[in-house]
């Protein structure tokens, strides 16, 4: 293939931006597959996320092969598998990050814009068919709902791997919780590759450029070139305009897109891609469901036939097949990390029996039928109660949203609820699996702030509330109240002779075992990976280290809602 390294793309106020762009040697024209994100487009994944990238090639071999790996790229497509099939590659240093000059100001308008332009020129040049694919991983896959919003004339498809899309819901604020992931994911993973840092960086080991050059600033230069993203996050706590224009606008997005979540994603990796195929206005779209790490099956053989497939059929134009492929593609999950394929007309599923399991605080397990008058009450920095059934009788199937109502009372004005849908095998061992980023992930999990328990009316569904996040209503001390409690979608074969659980906490789940890590995150990976809610601003002890008090009868419902697949 032919490289242009650091072509210059000139942003409507002035602003040059710097892509790399993979092209066939072959003359002609074809379409393009373009990001645009903060991670360095210079920066070989391995020099940037060792552990990561050893993990991937380790658990995944295919991924690594058929290439030379020259050219690979945190969360991004490898130009080496895809130009020999007749793409071209545009890789897009976002604004103020890498080799592209300015200020960062994540998923703000202004990226976005840029993102449009990036998208336009590419759609124009010499090489081009015309057509314009978007692909990649979390952040190269939340800026596509975005942009797609604007409609650029030559996008053709998009495909979100694994991308938040609500700003608020899907990334910051769980339930109202403030997630300190962004806190954290800023520093060691975009100031990292500030434009700027220069000398001080790494060299791309494809050309031997500074990967965030190739000038080199001093910090007091770069830190005027980035918004203080922690601190409007923590100024934001409500649903307002700042999250507003930085989430997807769904009556806009209407171009062909292909949405895939990951089961273990929860914290960032899963609403939004569900919420993303449910919402968009798009008449052709299709959900994707698959399980383990978010950076790795993007790579492998079975995920490049199927992008390339979504793609060959909207950007090429071929008759493949994929104007028949069923609109949501299933890897329903198993103990063991086993993912069985199976293809489906809509979500949630049709024949999906909804369950509602009783708590019940005598015994502490789930049943049929409501609970007797009662109440219960745990240490919410404790490690909550947890209601069981009894083992299973036969083979039962989970898979698509989950919801609880709980009714609540708290010794003070506030409480956060933290809800964990567990599996636990005859001996009593928690089955966990494989998630996005944690390697001991639950299987499905929930939160709410009771003072945001305030709901969307129109937008809610039994088996999916939507908060408005607008206003607090305050709790009053010891004074239940119902609390709608939206549960992300999972997928769980569990098997005849296991027990379903949940367990209502007031702080995060934790695995029972030693941590796992990985280098390019702070926290430790304890069942949550590094979507967690610690942050003390957000959650003073004083009003979220208080006693939570379940209530149970007449009056005071308290069950779960689990989506049952019948067999076929």
């Amino acid at each position: 293939m032919d490289i242009d390294w650091d072509v210059p793309i000139r942003m409507d106020d002035g602003v040059t931006l710097r892509a790399d762009v993979y092209r066939p040697k072959l003359r002609g024209r074809f379409p393009a597959i373009v990001s645009y994100g903060p991670y360095g487009k210079g920066l070989h994944f391995e020099d940037g996320y060792k552990t990561a990238w050893d993990i991937m090639a380790r658990d995944f071999p295919d991924t690594v092969t058929g290439t030379t790996n020259a050219y690979q790229n945190w969360e991004v497509v490898d130009p080496e598998k895809w130009v020999p099939h007749g793409y071209v590659c545009v890789r897009v240093d976002s604004r103020g990050c890498g080799r592209s000059p300015g200020v960062i100001d994540h998923h703000s308008p202004r990226e976005t814009r840029d993102f449009h332009d990036c998208i336009e020129w590419s759609g124009t040049q010499s090489w081009s068919n015309g057509k314009v694919g978007l692909a990649g991983i979390s952040y190269y896959a939340a800026n596509q709902w975005r942009v797609a919003g604007l409609q650029p004339p030559h996008l053709a498809a998009i495909c979100a791997w694994e991308g938040f899309a609500d700003r608020y819901r899907d990334a910051c604020h769980h339930g109202g919780i403030v997630s300190t992931f962004q806190k954290h994911w800023q520093t060691m993973q975009v100031m990292t590759v500030q434009h700027g840092v220069g000398g001080r960086g790494k060299k791309s080991r494809a050309t031997g450029e500074l990967v965030c050059g190739p000038e080199t600033l001093s910090e007091e230069e770069l830190a005027r070139n980035v918004t203080p993203l922690w601190e409007e996050i923590l100024g934001h706590p409500f649903d307002d305009e700042y999250y507003k224009v930085r989430s997807a606008d769904w009556s806009k997005v209407k171009v062909p897109l292909l949405s895939c979540a990951n089961w273990g994603g929860a914290g960032l990796h899963l609403r939004g891609n569900v919420e993303a195929f449910v919402q968009a206005t798009s008449s052709q779209k299709w959900l994707e469901f698959h399980g383990g790490t978010h950076w790795a099956i993007f790579y492998t053989d079975y995920a490049n036939a199927l992008q390339k497939r979504f793609f060959d059929h909207f950007l090429k134009g071929e008759q493949n097949g994929w104007d028949k492929q069923p609109r949501v593609i299933l890897n329903v999950r198993h103990p063991g990390e086993k993912f069985v394929r199976r293809d489906e007309a809509e979500w949630p599923i049709a024949r999906t029996r909804w369950t509602a399991l009783h708590l019940q605080p005598d015994g502490k397990t789930l049943a049929d039928a409501p609970a007797s008058r009662g109440q219960v009450s745990f240490a919410a920095h404790g490690d909550g109660l947890t209601f069981s059934t009894t083992p299973l009788t036969h083979e039962t199937e989970i898979t698509g949203p989950l919801a609880a109502k709980l009714s609540v009372s708290s010794s003070t004005a506030d409480a956060d609820l933290f809800l964990v849908l567990r599996v636990f095998d005859p001996d009593g061992k928690e089955v966990t699996f494989q998630g996005a980023l944690d390697p001991h992930a639950p299987v499905a999990q929930g939160w709410l702030r009771a003072s945001h328990r305030k709901l969307d009316l129109e937008r809610s569904l039994p088996y999916r509330p939507y908060h408005v996040h607008d206003e607090k209503w305050p709790l009053t001390p010891g004074q239940p109240v119902e609390l709608d409690i939206e549960i992300w979608p999972t997928s769980i074969v569990v098997p005849t002779g296991y027990t379903l659980a949940l367990t209502v906490r007031g702080k995060d789940y934790e695995w029972d075992g030693p941590p796992g890590a990985l280098s390019n995150m702070k926290n430790p990976m304890r069942g949550c990976g590094p979507f967690v809610h610690d942050e003390l601003l957000d959650r003073p002890p004083d009003i979220f280290g208080g006693e939570t008090t379940l209530h149970f009868g007449e009056g005071f419902p308290c069950y779960v809602v689990l989506p049952v697949i019948p067999k076929i």
